[in-house]
């Protein structure tokens, strides 16, 4: 090792020898701070930062539909994949199914007896207006035409229902789009046999989109609905429609929900991107994480003294955190706040009880 680095380095033990029981504050020659990579900052420069956290897309489940089979039965058409948009009604898929034949012959012979009662019930009114049968006979007409509609309107809707309303008796039953929107996933194969309620497609309506974002708890508690928030890229802006009332176990974070509605079409469903917030608190000083250390139990940022060389350690408390910067409380606008190299004056303070 050269002279003048060992000379260093026995300087560095001193002083941390000096710091554990000395105030925190201590002087630091030229070629020590470029040594170290010393940069100060004006905290006010920092003062209009934001607050920038990850964020991840989904979709409202209010505009997310699965379009499923209604009946077991072989999948017969496909006629859409994932990322295609699809109009409400629009036929995407056949299924094949006895199930299916059985309730479309059914529906054909109660219609057949509901047209039959219906034209018994004509010819009862005529012939009791001319006197010709009692009232009793009228009333009897009326129970079974009555009986024989409502039966066939309950196995038209069932059909309905299963997909069935369209095409000819026989054919496979078609299935439609439930609402405008994007096929998200296929859930099924051509030719796949598949049971009642298996999961044909997902889709969804992409406008609006919501973001879900971790925030920590300091932040989360100055943040409300109605709030403004900006996607970093594409830059796009949106505004807090919740904020959670639980904290997340494992992230010590709040879920806070956003939601874009200008400019969804540029967010894909699943991805990862950042937001960030104008200073909701209204307080603290934006640093970078690296200025912010942790000795002896205290949360210290370093700032320039009264003097060029000396550094003090000062405690601030921590407001919110957001990506690679923190906001901190106990700093002024005026002061050169240590923005690199605080982890090697954080060395001259001594390892005694440091965490």
């Amino acid at each position: 090792m050269s002279r003048p680095s060992f000379l260093f380095f026995a300087f560095l033990l001193l002083a941390g020898g000096a710091a554990s029981a000395a105030p925190l504050s201590f002087d630091l020659p030229l070629a020590q701070q470029q040594a170290l990579g010393i940069e100060t900052r004006l905290a006010g420069s920092m003062a209009a930062a934001s607050s920038r956290l990850p964020a991840r897309v989904i979709a409202p489940p209010a505009q997310m539909r699965v379009l499923a089979a209604p009946v077991a039965g072989l999948v017969e058409m496909l006629a859409v994949v994932p990322g295609e948009s699809v109009r409400r009604g629009q036929v995407i898929a056949r299924l094949s199914s006895p199930q299916a034949l059985e309730l479309q012959r059914d529906v054909q012979q109660s219609a057949a007896q509901a047209t039959l009662w219906r034209q018994n019930l004509q010819r009862d009114e005529r012939l009791f207006a001319e006197g010709l049968i009692a009232e009793s006979r009228l009333r009897e007409t009326r129970a079974a035409a009555s009986q024989a509609l409502a039966q066939h309107d309950e196995r038209r809707h069932s059909l309905e229902l299963m997909g069935g309303g369209r095409g000819k008796v026989g054919e496979a039953l078609a299935l439609t789009a439930p609402i405008d929107g994007v096929i998200l996933e296929q859930g099924a194969q051509l030719g796949q046999r598949v049971e009642a309620a298996t999961p044909i497609y997902r889709l969804a309506s992409l406008s609006p989109l919501w973001l879900d974002i971790q925030a920590p708890l300091p932040l989360a508690a100055a943040l409300r609905p109605g709030m403004p928030l900006r996607v970093v890229d594409p830059p796009v802006g949106g505004k807090i429609v919740t904020v959670g009332r639980s904290v997340d176990p494992l992230s010590n974070g709040v879920l806070v929900r956003g939601e874009i509605t200008v400019g969804a079409e540029l967010l894909i469903i699943g991805q990862m991107l950042e937001v960030e917030f104008d200073n909701p608190t209204g307080q603290g000083i934006t640093v970078p994480t690296a200025a912010v250390v942790r000795h002896a139990g205290a949360t210290l940022v370093f700032v320039l003294g009264d003097r060029p060389g000396r550094f003090t350690a000062r405690p601030v408390r921590i407001v919110s955190k957001g990506g690679d910067t923190i906001r901190v409380d106990g700093l002024a606008a005026d002061e050169q706040v240590v923005v690199k190299g605080a982890s090697g004056l954080k060395a001259l303070l001594g390892a005694a009880g440091a965490p």
